[in-house]
């Protein structure tokens, strides 16, 4: 079946979830090709890997009163893709601490340059900033691997997936090009985005694509996470919410605010080592965020 029929974007996305469309047109016998069939394959695939769910189907009215909402199909795609990531990728989670009282600072001494500009400066820009950098300084972490693990594709750009928690689902807008952008424009597209994609108003060009994604968990709470690697990137960095701990200064306890910085990657790709340098490097950024605008 030569004549394949797929729209760029369909194409797109079959590239980036690994799927020769060749083969897909010719097990659905058609050469129509709709972004439909891609989710349908990777849910076919997920099914493969995860085998027997008889332990789901279970009738829950026998025990007592239930209810019941419908999944919907955004969710589903979703849950997927989740599922295969946390069967098919070897992963671990490193935890660190960031030291975040220069961020702080300098967040507050900006205050009023950053309301004469209506930009809301938020730490979440110095985190972009920070992991654009290390990015560039660590490209095994700005890669991705091949379907068939045999190659490895290491990107010459610096996209960063902002997760988002909406109403209809975690939505991954990607701001593109953060290692060419200043403090003041990444701070302006974050908020864009964000607001955007609570109206579900991102485009299909401003998902995906992201060479390392962040899921920030910091206005809710919690003192860290294991965050799922989001396939095809192979590493993952989460925050939660900032503390104040005592740190010892050589002569009595001082109070620091830190942050949990847990970064979680594909072992295949990325060793405990390099994976401790990134989060050492990552931190001593944010420790001394004026090194981040230089």
């Amino acid at each position: 079946m030569t004549d394949i029929i797929a729209s760029p974007s369909v194409r797109a996305l079959a590239r980036e979830k690994g799927i020769d469309i060749g083969v897909l047109a010719r097990d659905l016998r058609r050469n129509n090709i709709v972004r439909e069939d891609l989710e349908d394959r990777k849910s076919a695939a997920v099914n493969e890997v995860t085998g027997d769910t008889s332990y789901w189907d279970v009738d829950h009215s026998r025990y007592g009163s239930v209810t019941e909402e419908p999944v919907s199909r955004f969710a589903q795609v979703a849950a997927a893709n989740l599922a295969a990531a946390q069967t098919l990728i070897p992963a671990v989670t490193h935890h660190e601490r960031a030291y975040i009282s220069a961020v702080e600072t300098w967040r507050q001494e900006l205050k009023p340059e950053a309301q004469a500009r209506g930009v809301k400066l938020t730490a979440l820009a110095f985190h972009v900033v920070a992991l654009a950098r290390c990015l560039e300084e660590f490209p095994r972490f700005n890669a991705s691997l091949s379907a068939d693990g045999k190659t490895l594709v290491y990107k010459e750009y610096v996209h960063i997936g902002i997760a988002v928690d909406t109403p209809h689902g975690l939505m991954v807008p990607v701001l593109r090009d953060a290692q060419n952008k200043g403090l003041w424009q990444i701070a302006e597209e974050i908020a864009d985005l964000a607001s955007r994609a609570q109206k579900r108003k991102v485009g299909a060009d401003e998902m995906g694509g992201a060479s390392m994604t962040i899921t920030n968990l910091g206005g809710i709470g919690g003192v860290g996470f294991t965050p799922i690697v989001n396939p095809p990137e192979v590493a993952i960095l989460g925050l939660t919410r900032p503390e104040t701990i005592p740190v010892w200064d050589g002569h009595a306890f001082q109070p620091a605010p830190v942050v949990s910085v847990d970064l979680s990657y594909d072992h295949r790709v990325i060793n405990g080592a390099d994976a401790a340098r990134f989060s050492a490097r990552y931190s001593a950024l944010l420790s001394d965020p004026r090194r981040l605008v230089v």
